[in-house]
């Protein structure tokens, strides 16, 4: 199934770049982008690495470790929600995207990314149709960049305790917006977002 990564191998194109983001629907915390080279893809090590969404907390946290000991470079880029505001979820995940890519102290050969085209990279590139299932580099980043922003958000709900951010991760439940109901919005929320725009300056 993940025949991509073998195709670019099998011609000599290496070391291949993987690149995803955790946290571009939630409304509460920042946004995520990770890029990971992995020395081998298909390292026996790595068989269980797959889309972050398709397994457990648990086993996220357990392939994190396996992931860091495979790679030849990760580089991790945290963008607050200050700057989602600001420049929009979409432009912020691109421009996360880029920098992550240009961090890996590993220059790649070719870069694959889940869904979307980094445009003007600078190296080859391609976006793949969900990416973070088809493509073990890409499973990897997402992994990366899920668990490295599940324990933000767990000490977010420290900082800001209420919101429930260790259990929802600042994503829209039903917890989550009760407690914007009761709470209003905090530092981490994102205001540009419909749901936390709702509760701003609400008359009681």
């Amino acid at each position: 199934m993940k025949v991509i990564e073998r195709l670019l191998l099998d011609a000599g194109i290496t070391p291949i770049a993987g690149v995803d983001e955790a946290g571009r629907g939630a409304c509460a915390g920042p946004l995520l982008v990770a890029a990971v080279i992995l020395r081998d893809p298909f390292a026996s090590e790595l068989a269980k690495v797959r889309d972050s969404k398709q397994i457990s907390e648990v086993q996220r946290e357990e392939l994190y470790d396996v992931i860091v000991e495979a790679a030849e470079s990760i580089c991790v880029i945290e963008i607050p929600s200050s700057l989602v505001d600001e420049r929009g979820v979409h432009a912020a995940n691109i421009d996360g995207m880029r920098r992550a890519v240009h961090g890996l102290t590993a220059s790649p050969k070719y870069v694959l990314t889940d869904g979307y085209v980094i445009p003007g990279l600078g190296f080859p590139t391609l976006g793949v149709w969900k990416g973070d299932q088809v493509v073990h580099t890409i499973s990897a980043a997402s992994i990366i960049a899920k668990v490295t922003r599940d324990r933000i958000m767990r000490e977010m709900d420290v900082d800001y305790p209420g919101y429930g951010f260790s259990q929802h991760k600042g994503y829209v439940t039903s917890a989550h917006t009760k407690a914007l109901q009761e709470l209003g919005p905090c530092a981490i929320h994102r205001y540009s977002f419909s749901n936390v725009a709702a509760f701003i300056n609400t008359p009681e």
